[in-house]
C-alpha cells in the first residue's frame, strides 16, 4: 500500500486566512488589496504573485516582512455547547530580493511560507481524540528569472525548493484513562512556477497569469506515545512515521486597470487543486495495525480577490479590497482534524516611502461562515473569524 502521511493531518483544527491551509499574504502591499496582485505588483515580492512581474523593479529591490495570523475557530456539536480554541498567533515571514541585470532580464530569490497552520483546542475539547494541538510549516526557497520578450509581454519562471515540518498531538482513549500521541516529521520537495504579464492597453490595462506546480514531499518522523496503560504498551510502542504528500497545484489569472494616474484596480481569480488530498492518513511502518486512513475527498476550488490602490501623494498610498474563498471540504468528511469554512474577507492597507525605503502595513478581517458537518460521530457546525496583520519593509535603488 502506498504510504500517505498527509500534511493536512497537521491542520488538526488549524486555520489560516485562506481556505484549506494556504497562506497567500506574502506582501503587506498585496494584502491591503485582498491579495489581488497577479497583473500589476512589480516589486520583488512578485516572485510569489507572478514571476514575470519582477521586471518592474528599477535596479535592485529587497522586501522583508512578517504576517501575524490570529484565528478564532469554533465547533458546536449537534445538541452540544460551543467548543473553542486557545489563542494562537502564527507569524509566517517573507523575504524577497530582485536584481535587474539588463533592461530585459531580471533575477531574484524569495523565502516565504506558502502553506501552514497552527492551533490548540482547549483541554476539554469534545473532539480531542481527533485533534488537540498542531503545527504545520511549509517553507519555500524560490529562485526566479524573468525576461522581456516584447515591449508588451514578459515571462518569468522559478524553482521551488520546499522544506516542510509538522507536529501534532492527539488524545488517546483507554478503558479508564486517557493518553496522548505526539507526532513530528519533516521532508523536502521540489516544484516550479511560471508566469506571464501582457500589457493590453499601455498605461491602462494589464493581464497576468501564473501557474504553480504540485510539489510531492516525503515525510519521515517519529511518534511518541504517552501515558499508555501497561496493558496497551506492547501495542503502542514509540515508532516511526513516514509517507508521501502532494501540495496542490494552482493557477491565478488577474487583470489590473489604471483609470487614473494614481489609481489601480485589480481582480484575481485563483484555482487551487485541493483534489490532490483524497484522504487523511498516517502510516506507521513498524506497526501497521494502528494505521487509520480517513477519506476526505477535498474538491478543487476557485477563490476571488478584488482590490484597489490610490496614491494620495507620490509617497503615500492607501489600499482596500475584498475576497471570497470557499472551503474545499465536503460536509460529509468535515471533522475537527481538518475543519474549514467558506470565507469572506475585507482588507485595508497603507504604504509610505522615505526615499529609497518604504513601509507597507495591512489588515484583513476574515469571516468564516457557518459550515455544517454531517460526518459520522462528529456532526455539528464550524465557524469563526481570522485577523491578519501584515508589515513589509522595502528598499529599492
Amino acid at each position: 500500500m502506498k504510504k500517505t502521511l498527509s500534511l493536512i493531518t497537521l491542520l488538526a483544527a488549524g486555520t489560516t486566512q485562506a481556505a484549506g491551509f494556504q497562506v497567500n499574504t506574502q506582501s503587506a502591499r498585496s494584502s491591503g488589496m485582498a491579495n489581488a496582485a497577479a497583473a500589476w505588483l512589480d516589486d520583488s515580492s512578485a516572485i510569489y504573485s507572478n514571476a514575470a512581474n519582477i521586471l518592474g523593479v528599477e535596479k535592485l529591490d529587497v522586501t522583508a516582512g512578517v504576517t501575524g495570523i490570529l484565528p478564532s475557530l469554533q465547533f458546536t456539536p449537534t445538541g452540544g455547547s460551543v467548543q473553542g480554541q486557545k489563542t494562537t498567533l502564527s507569524p509566517p515571514p517573507h523575504v524577497f530580493a530582485v536584481y535587474k541585470i539588463t533592461d530585459s532580464l531580471a533575477a531574484g530569490v524569495g523565502f516565504y511560507t506558502p502553506f501552514g497552520a497552527s492551533s490548540r483546542w482547549k483541554d476539554d475539547f469534545v473532539g480531542r481524540f481527533r485533534a488537540q494541538e498542531s503545527g504545520l510549516s511549509i517553507y519555500n526557497i524560490n529562485p526566479t528569472v524573468a525576461y522581456q520578450v516584447h515591449d508588451r509581454f514578459r515571462v518569468g519562471a522559478g524553482l521551488n525548493i520546499t522544506r516542510g515540518t509538522l507536529e501534532i498531538k492527539r488524545a488517546l482513549g483507554f478503558v479508564t484513562s486517557e493518553g496522548q500521541v505526539h507526532l513530528g516529521g519533516a521532508g523536502w520537495g521540489l516544484g516550479f512556477n511560471a508566469g506571464v504579464q501582457a500589457v493590453v492597453v499601455p498605461k491602462l490595462v494589464t493581464l497576468g497569469v501564473q501557474y504553480r506546480s504540485p510539489i510531492s514531499m516525503t515525510f519521515k518522523g517519529d511518534a511518541d506515545f504517552r501515558d499508555v496503560p501497561p496493558a496497551f504498551q506492547g501495542r503502542l510502542p514509540d515508532t516511526r512515521v513516514e509517507g508521501d504528500v502532494k501540495l496542490p497545484q494552482s493557477v491565478v489569472a488577474g487583470i489590473a486597470v489604471t483609470p487614473l494616474d494614481r489609481l489601480t484596480l485589480a481582480f484575481d481569480a485563483n484555482w487551487v487543486g485541493w483534489s490532490s488530498f483524497p484522504e487523511l492518513a498516517i502510516e506507521f511502518p513498524d506497526n501497521p495495525a494502528i494505521n487509520n486512513p480517513l477519506p476526505k475527498n477535498w474538491r478543487s476550488t476557485w477563490n476571488f480577490h478584488l482590490g484597489g490602490e490610490y496614491g494620495i501623494t507620490d509617497a503615500l498610498q492607501v489600499r482596500a479590497g475584498v475576497l471570497w474563498d470557499p472551503a474545499p471540504s465536503p460536509d460529509e468528511t468535515l471533522t475537527p482534524d481538518l475543519p474549514d469554512a467558506n470565507r469572506f474577507g475585507v482588507s485595508a492597507g497603507v504604504g509610505y516611502s522615505f526615499g529609497a525605503v518604504r513601509v507597507d502595513a495591512a489588515y484583513q478581517f476574515v469571516n468564516l461562515f457557518d459550515k455544517d458537518s454531517t460526518a459520522p460521530g462528529m456532526t455539528g457546525v464550524y465557524n469563526g473569524t481570522a485577523q491578519v496583520f501584515g508589515l513589509t519593509l522595502g528598499y529599492s535603488m
